[in-house]
């Protein structure tokens, strides 16, 4: 069973992410502030990361960009309430994919079931 980490600074959200990503058979581990995460990436690596973009005072682009440093072909999926293309592509530069919120459980669980979206290769 495959080890997905929710961050979301608003308790709700992050348990009702989990209750949506846990349905479609995966273990979940939420966090709610971005250190909290971080100790749970750096103790017991998830095999999956769905972030908020907003974590108080860090962004979750920070915990893609450390996530990636670990594993380079985890499926990363960052969430925002506002489609903000700038850092829509900064996420997706970091191989992360990107929804905007509300997502449907469908949305979610295809996401993930869809794998790593790394990065194009750049030219040379």
């Amino acid at each position: 069973m495959k080890k997905v980490l929710i961050v979301d600074d608003q308790p709700d959200v992050a348990r009702t992410l989990s209750q949506l990503v846990a349905s479609g058979g995966y273990d979940v581990v939420t966090a709610t502030r971005f250190d909290e995460a971080r100790h749970v990436i750096d103790q017991t690596p998830p095999d999956i990361l769905v972030t908020d973009v907003r974590l108080g005072a860090f962004n979750g682009l920070q915990l893609v960009l450390h996530m990636r440093s670990l594993s380079a072909d985890a499926p990363i999926v960052v969430l925002s309430a506002f489609d903000d293309p700038m850092i829509r592509q900064d996420a997706e530069r970091a191989g992360a994919m990107w929804l905007t919120k509300p997502v449907t459980r469908r949305q979610l669980l295809d996401c993930l079931g869809r794998g790593s979206s790394k990065p194009a290769a750049q030219p040379t």
